[in-house]
């Protein structure tokens, strides 16, 4: 393995409501605490919680057995959403591991610790916030 360079661009946000439109693609998805104004049609991002990586969002997302944990997160009026990244590289994984050792979100167990990879870079464009 050597050092590595990926252009990760988030989509995003789609809130609980609408994850039946997240695409069935490969690639990496956050999941954050929200709260959607419903007057200016904005979603407001609280925290981000968790982040993973799936051959096919949409169904990863749908049956994911951290749903009780994130719900857990969710205080009166807020609600959980969703951004991610179509990736089908061979370094999901590595680009996930990234991410979570970068930003160590709270439901994720793997690699908020240690990073098992070469140094690695990620250029990320697209629904960021909050992740900067």
């Amino acid at each position: 393995m050597s050092e590595q360079s990926f252009n990760i661009n988030l989509k995003g946000y789609w809130l609980e409501s609408h994850i039946a439109s997240i695409p069935f693609e490969g690639g990496i998805y956050c999941v954050y605490v929200c709260r959607f104004n419903e007057k200016t049609r904005n979603v407001i991002l609280n925290k981000l919680l968790y982040i993973g990586e799936a051959d096919d969002l949409n169904q990863r997302i749908k049956n994911h057995e951290k749903w009780q944990e994130w719900r857990k997160a969710l205080s009166l009026g807020e609600e959980l959403c969703f951004s991610f990244a179509h990736f089908d590289s061979p370094n999901r994984t590595r680009v996930e591991a990234a991410l979570i050792f970068k930003y160590k979100p709270p439901v994720n167990d793997d690699y908020k610790d240690s990073f098992p990879f070469d140094k690695t870079t990620i250029l990320l464009s697209g629904a960021t916030e909050p992740l900067f």
